[in-house]
């Protein structure tokens, strides 16, 4: 190697020639760092492209999730109102022959409960792919609120009335019940345990109570999926 360089040398100082030689090493030199440059360039542009591609795909998967989501949580709200409705109507009742027949139906729509799973499939897709492929910095955040945050405190809120069924309702149920129709009617043998101060009583105001913070969260989430599915529309547009 050394010799060969020695022949170079020789050859340039012969032919008096080493200022064309750096020149034409200097153009060398900048035509391959340009080449460099335009590599990197249409590397990084595939890069992106591909980048918007997932990201496009991701969020139209996000959305049909959500939309989803809403129509559970709005079901939920409704049946969750109800309830809160009816108790009120009970508490506020008068043991009487016209009122029991009402009473069947208000204690169907309390005396029951929801699930709530949020579909999360398409989130976890983004999260292992990393949150930062969605360009848009507040919807990543209203992202990670509504799947890390908000949905487990809706599918909580939905969880206590569920327990509150199996551990408070069923035992009254099991001494008082004549007839039980799920989320339709229920009928008791006396009727005066939720109409005056006793534990089933207090088992309908502590249910009320469940129920109306359970409205609040949901509606707290449903707002957020509204924010993001309008962001959502604007990005894949």
């Amino acid at each position: 190697m050394i010799p060969f360089f020695r022949k170079i040398r020789k050859t340039l100082a012969d032919d008096n020639k080493p200022i064309k030689y750096l020149r034409y090493a200097i153009g060398e030199i900048i035509l391959v760092v340009i080449g460099i440059l335009i590599a990197l360039q249409i590397n990084n542009w595939n890069e992106n492209r591909k980048n918007k591609v997932f990201e496009k795909e991701i969020l139209t998967q996000i959305q049909e999730n959500l939309k989803n989501d809403k129509l559970a949580l709005e079901e939920i709200v409704t049946n969750f109102s109800k309830a809160v409705k009816s108790s009120e109507k009970i508490l506020n009742s008068q043991v009487s022959q016209k009122t029991q027949d009402s009473i069947n139906i208000w204690l169907g729509a309390i005396i029951q409960f929801d699930r709530f799973q949020p579909l999360t499939n398409a989130y976890e897709v983004l999260k292992s792919n990393g949150l930062d492929k969605i360009s848009n910095k507040k919807l990543r955040f209203l992202l990670g609120r509504y799947y890390d945050d908000e949905a487990s405190h809706m599918i909580k809120s939905t969880n206590d009335i569920e327990i509150a069924f199996n551990d408070h309702w069923i035992p009254i149920l099991f001494e008082e019940m004549v007839e039980f129709e799920f989320k339709k009617s229920v009928e008791l043998k006396d009727y005066s345990i939720l109409l005056k101060p006793s534990k089933a009583q207090n088992i309908l105001k502590l249910n009320r109570d469940n129920l109306a913070s359970g409205i609040n969260r949901i509606k707290r989430g449903l707002a957020t999926i509204q924010e993001i599915q309008n962001l959502i529309v604007k990005e894949i547009k």
